[in-house]
């Protein structure tokens, strides 16, 4: 019975949705049927594939840098006290500047480029996957160090079967937080400083007051990371998290 309950959730909103596409406008809240007319439309000429696979590629480069940089900082930090105290202010100082002033600031200074729409984005996205891998690093079992010191692993060694396979629920769960913070920066990214892209036609829209446009855009791009979610975040959160399940 469960597995119904997401379509019955479904289908209630877009009940939802007629309903108040009827007793507000037509025009400043256009109904599925008329979404669904300009989506296709889009699709039709190009646009929407064209905008959804650029936006995408800036999700995806922006995604792995910065996990790839947040996760070895808080390794180091959560490993090193000593780096974690001299880098802690500044990891505090940048979870709370503001995303929109980061993205003004590398546009300034390094002009409306590709690379400083994804430097933005990975600023943005860095201190929180390295807060959550610091805390990942310190939980690390100390008795699995102290067994790695006597069968005197190497440091390779040590990572790939100690550290890394206890860190795979953190790097899971910074992966899937990362990913829905990083696709609502890119498209602010985008609406600010870029000549395509999802964010670029919602600006686009949003100056025509095409509202019909900005659901359809919206909803297409909603679709897209909810299937990388379901095929792709979930079975890596589910094998990352997997042990759980077996000691149970």
């Amino acid at each position: 019975m469960a597995r119904f309950y997401p379509i019955v959730s479904i289908v209630g909103f877009i009940i939802f949705w007629f309903v108040m596409a009827y007793v507000v406008n037509d025009v400043l809240f256009p109904g599925p049927v008329k979404v669904m007319e300009v989506l296709a439309n889009e699709i039709n000429n190009g646009s929407l594939i064209w905008h959804l696979l650029i936006t995408l590629w800036r999700v995806m480069a922006s995604f792995l840098i910065a996990m790839f940089i947040g996760t070895a900082i808080g390794l180091f930090m959560g490993r090193n006290q000593i780096a974690n105290g001299l880098f802690d202010p500044w990891l505090v100082f940048f979870l709370n500047v503001p995303a929109l002033v980061i993205i003004f600031l590398c546009y300034i200074w390094g002009g409306l480029t590709e690379f400083a729409a994804i430097l933005a984005v990975v600023i943005n996205k860095v201190p929180n996957v390295a807060v959550m891998l610091r805390e990942g690093a310190r939980s690390l079992s100390v008795e699995l160090e102290e067994m790695a010191d006597t069968f005197r692993y190497t440091t390779s060694q040590r990572y790939r079967h100690i550290i890394l396979p206890q860190l795979q629920p953190f790097i899971a769960a910074a992966g899937r937080s990362g990913l829905s913070l990083i696709w609502k920066i890119v498209l602010v990214v985008e609406f600010l400083g870029r000549s395509d892209g999802v964010g670029f036609q919602l600006h686009t829209a949003f100056q025509l007051f095409d509202v019909a446009a900005i659901f359809a855009y919206s909803v297409a791009f909603i679709v897209i990371m909810l299937l990388i979610e379901i095929l792709f975040i979930q079975p890596w959160e589910q094998y990352a998290t997997r042990w759980r399940q077996e000691s149970h």
